[in-house]
């Protein structure tokens, strides 16, 4: 009866190489196809994030000035650069608002006479207080004045405001004139509230002259620009005396 003979040592050894080598062999394919696949989605996303920004160095961002504003004070002032007009003029542009009550219409005709001039703009109105003719009489006196026909800057309230000239209604007539000329477009820098009692009045190239910032030292307008302190002054203490010492 035969003995099987045992394996021999160096039998074993190549069959433990080879199942090895077939294991190596069996796990380094998977391996290497997602090493690949890695390399891909890593290369991808790379070339994805480059091409993205050379997208925006070449696009246009909105800027601040041609951004949609959110706010309504953003829109006004865009809308006001848009209608400012492209030369505008150094010397300040003045609204009025005169104001007058019944028995006024001669006196408030002569303050707006004597504060005209064709670069201003003028809103006249007569209260409730006044009778229908006299507000008629004064619309008017102002259609059928040449200069006022020529250059359509005095408009007059037809819907007349009660007044009291005290409390709340003196700054809604006020308002209310603003209103007016705000919806004119008319371009001015300066808002000044008159009554036809304000006559007489420093003349309109005084007036303007102290709108001006002050002369340099030592030129000829230097004394108009003390005579212009001085009228302010007296402003200004007319004021605290008519309230009492309070601003």
């Amino acid at each position: 009866m035969l003995e099987a003979k045992p394996p021999s040592p160096s039998s074993s050894c190549v069959a433990g190489a080879t199942a090895h080598i077939h294991a190596h062999r069996r796990w380094a394919a998977p391996l290497l196809a997602s090493v690949m696949l890695s390399s891909l989605l890593i290369f991808a996303s790379l070339f994805s994030s480059s091409s993205r920004a050379l997208l925006l160095s070449f696009s246009p961002l909105p800027s601040a000035a041609t951004a949609d504003p959110l706010f309504v004070e953003a829109k006004l002032r865009q809308q006001m650069r848009a209608e400012e007009r492209p030369t505008r003029s150094a010397v300040p542009r003045i609204a009025y608002l005169v104001s007058g009550s019944a028995g006024d219409g001669a006196a408030l005709r002569r303050t707006l006479r004597a504060r005209y001039h064709p670069a201003n703009t003028y809103v006249v109105h007569l209260d409730l207080e006044a009778p229908a003719a006299e507000r008629a009489e004064l619309a008017a006196a102002v259609r059928a004045d040449p200069f006022y026909a020529r250059f359509h800057n005095v408009k007059v309230v037809t819907r007349a405001n009660l007044v009291t000239y005290r409390g709340p209604t003196m700054v809604s007539n006020t308002l209310h004139a603003a209103a007016i000329l705000l919806r004119e477009g008319g371009d001015w820098d300066w808002f000044i509230n008159l009554l036809a009692s304000d006559y007489p009045l420093v003349t309109q190239d005084d007036k303007r002259r102290c709108d001006l910032p002050p002369s340099p030292p030592g030129s000829r307008m230097e004394g108009a620009d003390a005579w212009c302190e001085a009228t302010w002054q007296k402003v200004v203490h007319t004021v605290v005396d008519a309230y009492d010492g309070v601003l």
